[in-house]
């Protein structure tokens, strides 16, 4: 199977006045289609900078990160801005929605990159919003949302563009519990419609619902292991989906 992520001795290097600043110690790391991993560490374990690497928010300063054929480590910031829109999906914990706009407009703005006719992105944001359970919410602005469903729009918006991968930076982390399961179960449901998930997170429960957890500490991968007794929440999906439709 060809990795959809290989990175190689990846170093990322930040120079603080006359300090140098090692984020990223020679990290190698392997991801497959179709995996579900979580990335967890403590602060300032390198797993945001990671996080940054992999999305091509950021490039590293040594080493080499191939992305769904691509050599991500060679492209210039224009090319890595078409690479961000069309082969990856963000969710993150704020949400990042705008206030004055409505659901169904907030999930259509990634396709506003990708030269898509104003009908084909309000049919494919609604077809999005639907499969994340918010078939009757397309046109409610965010304050008029509860922060679950904020979520459930962001990650609409995320699969809008059908990405290769969605990464998703603590996306239960301005959640209750509840909700926090309903959202996991989202990320499940589409890991096993074939999504590759890539969750940073440093919650243990929260890591459980992955199918590997990758752990970091001072720049470097100090565990890499499949998870046991994974948790599973599909029936759980249903329930809330049908509870936020109705």
């Amino acid at each position: 199977m060809q990795p959809l992520i290989r990175i190689e001795d990846l170093r990322k290097i930040y120079h603080v006045g006359d300090q140098e600043i090692h984020a990223l110690s020679g990290v190698s790391l392997t991801i497959n289609p179709g995996e579900f991993v979580a990335i967890m560490g403590p602060s300032g374990s390198g797993k945001s900078t990671m996080m940054n690497v992999l999305g091509c928010l950021d490039k590293p300063t040594i080493g080499e990160y191939v992305l769904d054929g691509h050599a991500i480590s060679q492209l210039h910031d224009d090319d890595l801005a078409i690479i961000r829109n069309r082969k990856i999906g963000f969710v993150f914990q704020s949400f990042n929605l705008l206030s004055r706009t409505s659901a169904v407009e907030n999930v259509e703005l990634p396709m506003l990159y990708s030269g898509v006719s104003s009908k084909e992105r309000r049919q494919r944001a609604i077809e999005a919003l639907q499969s994340v359970g918010l078939g009757t919410r397309l046109y409610n602005k965010p304050n008029e949302l509860s922060g679950g469903q904020q979520q459930r729009v962001s990650i609409a918006r995320a699969l809008v563009n059908n990405p290769v991968i969605i990464m998703a930076d603590e996306p239960t982390g301005a959640l209750d519990t509840r909700t926090s399961v309903e959202i996991m179960s989202i990320f499940q449901r589409l890991n096993d419609m074939g999504k590759t998930i890539i969750l940073v997170t440093h919650e243990p429960d929260i890591a459980d619902y992955a199918k590997r957890i990758v752990r970091f500490r001072d720049g470097r991968i100090v565990e890499d292991v499949d998870v046991q007794n994974r948790r599973i929440v599909a029936e759980i999906a249903v329930a809330a989906e049908e509870e936020a439709i109705s």
